[in-house]
């Protein structure tokens, strides 16, 4: 009985078990919100540095960032926007990760040393702020079609969130 308010339900309506569909049949185009990491957040354990900047961020250092994903978009047959494991999946890509923005010449430490896999390199300056702009043009280009809507927010410290929310 999807569609009906509590008041417009009978009691019988109450107790009867329902197939999941709505009167037009189906669930599956109804617009869903799903949120990831918001009471238990994702964490990462990543190196950046920001290059341009004059204090001290401009060293390499790290941060054991949280991060939280909200995504809208429609049911699938399956009852679920999206499967959560394909969110963390592409998320943790950058779980003990150094992340750079191109140009700065660790990327070529890296690489010299063998550990070119070891770096994510963004075209920006790798804050909270764009890593959640990142994330999310990643999100976007990876998970289904079904999915209409992403925001990410990356909390480098208890007290600096970058991103965006639904």
């Amino acid at each position: 009985m999807l569609g009906l308010s509590r008041e417009d339900r009978t009691e019988t309506d109450r107790l009867e078990p329902t197939d999941g569909t709505s009167e037009r049949g189906e669930i599956t185009e109804t617009r869903r919100q799903l949120r990831i990491g918001h009471e238990r957040p994702i964490r990462l354990s990543t190196g950046h540095r920001i290059r341009h900047h004059d204090g001290k961020c401009s060293r390499p250092h790290g941060h054991n960032y949280e991060v939280a994903v909200t995504l809208e978009g429609t049911l699938t047959p399956e009852g679920w926007v999206v499967d959560k494991g394909d969110v963390t999946a592409v998320v943790e890509e950058w779980d003990h990760r150094f992340v750079l923005e191109r140009g700065d010449p660790l990327i070529e430490a890296f690489r010299t040393t063998g550990d070119e896999d070891a770096v994510v390199v963004l075209e920006r300056p790798p804050t909270a702020e764009v890593m959640s702009v990142v994330l999310e043009e990643k999100l976007e280009a990876e998970l289904p079609e079904n999915v209409l809507e992403v925001a990410v927010q990356v909390s480098e410290t208890s007290e600096l969130c970058g991103g965006s929310t639904l």
